[in-house]
């Protein structure tokens, strides 16, 4: 009987001796523990050079971006130190630390071209000391813009979204509102909210109607309405014939094919359409308000812009960004949530 061949002792495995950390104990790896300080460090780097440079910016300025440092500072650092036992906060600051420190090295960059290096020259690009001062002492205006840009978006976005939405079903469903309106979207979807200004503004004007308010409620739903009827038509007219048949052959009637087969599968259609739509109304909403309506940010932007006041201008701006990427958001989850059974299908 010929003997078992043996193994090389080269390829026996070693056993594993290093004892695993308890149950519930947090795990920090040497590049955890780095992305987890790298926004403190960043910062603390970001008011090092501000300090440096402070003595070329007005005193009210360096003092109020100063703090505004040691306030980001003093929140990091004690959000490093309590994801220890927080999991949920370790999770956040690994995803969005590298983010904020981006951001922050993008604070310092700005500040050395205007302040430092004077390359871009005043008062045409302010320092981010500047923009600050603008927006703490403009607050009480940038409030009320805001609260006024929000009012005129939601309603042009909600009367176009109503609108788009009927107008979608119907063209994408019944075969002679697609004969009919399809033409009229060829036609008139393509062309710019924004062109239809003075016409909007003579109808208004004509019936009496509050000019500068209706007029842009009008234009943002314009703008919202084109993007959401043409992808809910289509997500309808591509619903798949199976269903259909399907809830046929069970008894279903129209409106049962309509609102409880078509409309769900075609949600993935109009959340795109929404989106889309949501991106027109912004760029819309700052064109209208800046032409008739006689607040909000648009027309505060042209005001500050027609004063020569950069630092506002930049203030509204950081505004803006603000405010319509919270819409956006808003809209990002209002979409997982309904769409929450495509979450393993469609990636997003």
């Amino acid at each position: 009987m010929s003997e078992l061949p043996t193994v090389p002792a080269r390829v026996v495995a070693k056993p594993i001796t290093k004892p695993l950390p308890p149950i519930g104990a947090p795990v920090l790896s040497q590049w955890s523990l780095r992305v987890l300080l790298t926004v403190p460090v960043t910062v603390a780097l970001a008011l090092l050079f501000h300090v440096s440079v402070s003595s070329r910016e007005m005193p009210n300025e360096t003092r109020l971006y100063t703090n505004f440092l040691l306030i980001v500072l003093g929140f990091f650092a004690t959000a490093s130190v309590a994801q220890m036992g927080w999991s949920g906060l370790r999770r956040w600051l690994h995803q969005m630390g590298p983010i904020f420190a981006a951001v922050v090295i993008f604070l310092g960059c700005w500040e050395a071209v205007t302040t430092w290096q004077r390359w871009l020259p005043l008062p045409y690009f302010p320092s981010p000391a500047g923009v600050l001062n603008n927006l703490v002492n403009d607050r009480a205006v940038i409030w009320d813009s805001t609260w006024h840009s929000l009012l005129l978006l939601l309603q042009g976005y909600a009367l176009g979204v109503v609108v788009g939405l009927i107008s979608g079903i119907c063209i994408g469903w019944f075969p002679t509102a697609r004969y009919w309106g399809m033409p009229v979207l060829k036609v008139l979807g393509p062309i710019p909210a924004t062109a239809w200004i003075p016409l909007a503004l003579i109808i208004c004007s004509y019936f009496g109607w509050s000019t500068s308010t209706a007029a842009a409620t009008g234009l943002i739903a314009v703008a919202v309405w084109f993007p959401v009827t043409m992808l809910t038509a289509s997500g309808i007219s591509n619903t798949r014939a199976s269903y259909l048949d399907v809830a046929r052959t069970l008894g279903a009637g129209r409106a049962f094919l309509i609102f409880r087969v078509a409309i769900p599968a075609a949600m993935p259609s109009i959340f795109i359409g929404l989106f889309m739509g949501l991106g027109s109304s912004f760029l819309t909403l700052v064109v209208a308000e800046s032409v008739g309506v006689k607040s909000g940010l648009g027309y505060y932007l042209t005001w500050a812009q027609g004063w020569a006041e950069y630092g506002k201008v930049f203030a509204a701006l950081v505004i803006m960004a603000i405010f319509f990427s919270t819409i956006m958001t808003v809209l990002f989850k209002v979409r997982d949530r309904v769409l929450v059974w495509q979450k393993g299908v469609i990636k997003w």
